[in-house]
């Protein structure tokens, strides 16, 4: 039985476009179409295919998760999940976040992926308080895997030297 420990969890510094992986998240906007931050690198890693594709999939909510094809890129899959916008915490956010990462290693279970990277979802353009959105990364990551034993790897892959820290300092108080 797993325990959802750290010797399952990795958070390194780097582009997760690169990682070779079973999937990579994309922290997606509302319509899949691409962006900006990660979700345009991820666009324009995997090529044209991966717009086509999320064209079918009629958008996403925040805190819900769809997968694609990875394309072009090492990840076979790609699974894109949408934040909540940060407003003041009031809103339901920091439940959407979790979600996002429930919902995301659901589908991994579902479609038999054994190693996950993830980004700092929420932490750019939306404006999660880095701090905060570490924590609930790391927690919901834990208890998830405590009791999916299928998944043997999840990277957070962080590009930020702050958001980096922030995710170091988290697992050093847990």
């Amino acid at each position: 039985m797993s325990t959802g420990s750290m010797s399952q969890i990795n958070i390194v510094r780097g582009d997760i476009t690169t990682f070779d992986v079973d999937a990579i998240v994309n922290a997606a906007n509302t319509t899949l179409l691409g962006g900006g931050g990660v979700d345009g690198a991820i666009h324009r890693a995997a090529g044209p295919e991966l717009l086509a594709e999320c064209r079918t999939l009629g958008g996403c909510e925040p805190g819900e998760a769809k997968i694609t094809s990875g394309y072009r890129l090492s990840a076979r899959f790609v699974i894109h999940t949408v934040g909540p916008i940060w407003r003041g915490g009031k809103h339901d956010e920091a439940r959407i976040l979790a979600n996002c990462y429930r919902n995301s290693l659901q589908l991994a279970l579902e479609n038999e992926i054994k190693t996950v990277a993830f980004p700092a979802i929420s932490c750019g353009a939306y404006g999660y308080p880095i701090q905060e959105a570490a924590h609930i990364a790391l927690t919901t990551t834990r208890e998830f895997l405590a009791s999916a034993e299928n998944i043997h790897k999840v990277i957070f892959v962080l590009w930020s030297d702050d958001v980096y820290d922030a995710y170091r300092k988290m697992t050093k108080h847990e």
